[in-house]
């Protein structure tokens, strides 16, 4: 069972490598209209395994309560955000309008933007070991195939951040190579929180549905802090609102399908 709880944890960090190998075929600077779909997309993907992923599943733990199934859902999701909020304050990143308030000023760029990735990752490798936690230890709500499909949905997710990430570094002059592992970088924190999730969730198991739902509660911060602004700056956000119906679609889809 282990090791197949290693490689799912490791498929969402197949899926960062996969965006930034994106340097080795694209010349220049990502278009502006592909970066914000693609930035869309991965809003819509995060939203959509939040709610069937992680909130069903706790209310559905939590059916014992009865008409207070919802609580458990409630608290760990305020938790969840409060939990990201905390960390976007404590911890220097890169604002979505560029500019660099609580960044210490001796801090490189390309450092600025590894702290501000892995501050975005830390949910999503959260959000993974929760998932494969509750089946490992036996949660009969939570199947193989549905933790597979929130690391599948998670990989998709990682595709374009790792190009985002990489992109704008080949952009600056850096070369490939270095970019490449920049952007492989930025997802490390991912299985590496998912397994360290993982053992303090069996001592946490009775309160899975908490740990569910604040897993959800940090990945919709990091839509509504990051990616949401990041999609309606400018133009075309027509083609961020179709891009995020895509990505919740095509997430339902195979968390429905397959989980």
């Amino acid at each position: 069972m282990w090791a197949k709880v290693i490689w799912g944890i490791l498929i969402p960090l197949l899926g960062t490598c996969l965006g930034a190998s994106c340097v080795f075929f694209i010349r220049g600077e990502m278009d502006p209209k592909l970066k914000k779909g693609l930035v869309a997309f991965a809003a819509g993907i995060m939203v959509s395994a939040s709610f069937f992923s992680l909130i069903i599943p706790a209310i559905e733990e939590s059916k014992s309560l009865g008409r207070l199934a919802f609580l458990p859902s409630v608290i760990g999701f305020l938790i969840g955000m409060l939990f990201l909020l905390a960390l976007d304050i404590l911890i220097p990143h890169i604002h979505n309008d560029n500019s660099e308030e609580g960044v210490p000023s001796g801090l490189k760029n390309t450092t600025k933007m590894f702290l501000a990735v892995a501050l975005h990752n830390l949910p999503e490798g959260m959000t993974v070991g929760v998932i494969f936690a509750g089946w490992l230890y036996g949660n009969e709500s939570i199947s193989f195939a549905g933790a597979l499909v929130m690391a599948i949905g998670i990989a998709l997710q990682n595709f374009p951040e790792g190009a985002i990430v990489s992109m704008p570094l080949r952009a600056e002059g850096m070369k490939k190579e270095k970019t490449f592992l920049y952007g492989v970088l930025s997802g490390v924190i991912e299985p590496i929180g998912a397994l360290l999730t993982i053992f303090a969730a069996k001592v946490f198991l009775p309160v899975l549905p908490y740990l569910l739902s604040f897993a959800a509660g940090a990945m919709f911060y990091v839509v509504v802090e990051e990616l949401i602004p990041e999609t309606s700056k400018g133009e075309h956000t027509n083609i961020s609102t179709i891009a995020f119906a895509v990505g919740f679609v095509v997430m339902m889809a195979l968390d429905v399908g397959l989980g």
